[in-house]
């Protein structure tokens, strides 16, 4: 006798209704990783020789030339440096409470819809489990109802609403496992941001 497969997409119909929500919030997953991960590696893009370059045309008093650089860069590191440029003259208390105030808006940036992830994190397993509970419940009103307890009926109903909860539990996964690696993306960026801002005042203070 020839057993009969079960395809992805059959899966995805007996899951029911609560697979919708799933859908939405696996799709939405994937926009915010792809477009995040695309955003942060840009982020991370500047000229090896950036500080040096800084350094000569600052040695040279060029300040104007001097922000004109951290514009054509447009990234975020040289936007916290363009800020340090802006207010030379002052004294470098200021000029570091500029730079950070910055930084701080360029990582919130970096942070933008990383939430969506953290959400989806929390509220995919649970959807996936009321799917399930919710199959339990029909099971055991179908057995009361047709008053017979075959094992195609609870087996039957079980594995259909089992699916829910194995798809809540994967999407869950792959997006608190995303949320956690952009993070950690977005840390090691702060801690460049910050050395290059350092660097920045070693010029000043040179």
């Amino acid at each position: 006798m020839e057993s009969q497969g079960l395809s992805l997409f059959d899966m995805i119909l007996k899951g029911g209704i609560i697979m919708i929500p799933i859908g939405i919030l696996s799709l939405l997953s994937i926009y915010v990783v792809i477009e995040r991960f695309i955003y942060i590696n840009q982020a991370f893009k500047i000229e090896d020789n950036f500080i040096p370059n800084l350094r000569d045309l600052l040695s040279k008093g060029d300040l104007k030339a001097a922000r004109a650089y951290c514009q054509r860069l447009n990234t975020p590191i040289a936007r916290v440096v363009e800020k340090g440029v802006h207010r030379i003259g002052k004294p470098i208390k200021d000029i570091e409470s500029a730079m950070e105030s910055v930084a701080g808006l360029e990582t919130d940036k970096l942070e933008r819809n990383l939430s969506i992830l953290g959400l989806t994190a929390g509220i995919a397993p649970m959807l996936g489990f009321i799917g399930t509970i919710s199959g339990i419940i029909k099971i055991f009103y179908n057995i009361s109802v047709s008053d017979n307890i075959s094992i195609g009926i609870i087996a039957g109903g079980l594995y259909e609403k089992m699916i829910t909860s194995g798809a809540g539990l994967i999407v869950g996964v792959i997006a608190y496992t995303a949320y956690h690696l952009l993070n950690s993306r977005i840390d090691r960026f702060s801690h460049k941001m910050q050395n290059t801002a350092i660097e920045f005042v070693d010029i000043l203070e040179s």
